[in-house]
């Protein structure tokens, strides 16, 4: 790595935790503004999209095509206002666009289309078919004899899904050690805990028996938690590495953390008000 690379990359890492507050700060604006969207899975899942785009992905705002890149794939599309915050922050669009999210004729769908947005790799919605997806990718890229690495988010609820298993099979049979998976284990879904609507624990033993190398993290807000995560999974050679990762649905905002109910709602303009606050 040159001087440069080397202090760009020391930067990033010194200023995680104000860039993951600005990227919250956006999610809940943005939601607000649009009055529809999914708030809890956003804010649950900042810290593990600023580690990665801001310290681990080789990605590109300038050239977000470029052949060489990592690849993520926001499985659990509905999230997708975390992703857009993301990209925007990263400087992939102008984040102006985030006042129009949801809105007719606008660049941000309520889902992730890699055909509207810059740095959005794969078009996702329908529930763990952007994990089948990655898997393909990372497949790709290993017959190619690529360097590059696939990165996909799943949601807890979401690995109730059969073709989750079906894509988990497979990618341990094909040995990808270039795929990452994280689920976020915030314990919601939309109709509740997802122990009430259909338990999918334990997790880790369950990815375990699909043949995947499995990192459990206590804390999925933590930054160093995450990185010691990443470094055990890059360190692994032979299969794909998942980490479950223990968050908070909401995150931040005091009146939204654990609360199934800001699942996939907007929050009013005192609504916002208070997240901003919370926020500061």
């Amino acid at each position: 790595m040159n001087q440069q690379a080397l202090q760009k990359k020391e930067h990033f890492m010194a200023d995680l935790k104000p860039i993951a507050k600005e990227i919250r700060r956006d999610i809940v604006k943005s939601i607000g503004k649009a009055a529809s969207g999914h708030p809890g899975g956003s804010l649950s899942a900042v810290e593990i999209l600023t580690l990665l785009y801001y310290e681990k992905m080789n990605v590109d705002p300038g050239d977000p095509k470029k052949a060489d890149r990592d690849r993520f794939v926001l499985s659990k599309g509905h999230a997708a206002p975390v992703l857009y915050a993301t990209l925007a922050e990263r400087g992939f669009f102008p984040k102006e666009e985030l006042d129009h999210l949801r809105q007719l004729g606008a660049m941000l769908q309520g889902h992730p289309a890699m055909d509207h947005v810059p740095g959005v790799d794969m078009s996702t919605g329908s529930l763990g078919q952007g994990f089948s997806t990655a898997v393909g990718m990372a497949l790709g890229a290993k017959i190619d004899g690529a360097g590059w690495r696939t990165y996909a988010l799943l949601g807890d609820g979401e690995i109730e899904e059969g073709i989750v298993w079906e894509a988990a099979m497979a990618a341990a049979h094909y040995g990808l050690s270039n795929l990452t998976a994280f689920v976020d284990n915030n314990n919601l879904q939309i109709d509740g805990p997802i122990t009430d609507v259909m338990s999918p624990y334990p997790i880790d033993e369950k990815f375990a028996a699909f043949g995947w190398n499995v990192i459990n993290v206590a804390d999925g807000n933590d930054f160093d938690q995450l990185r010691g995560a990443l470094a055990q999974a890059e360190a692994c050679t032979d299969k794909p590495s998942v980490l479950v990762c223990k968050t908070v649905k909401g995150k931040g905002v005091s009146f939204m953390e654990n609360q199934v109910g800001w699942h996939g709602k907007g929050p009013n303009a005192e609504e916002v008000a208070q997240a901003l606050k919370d926020l500061a």
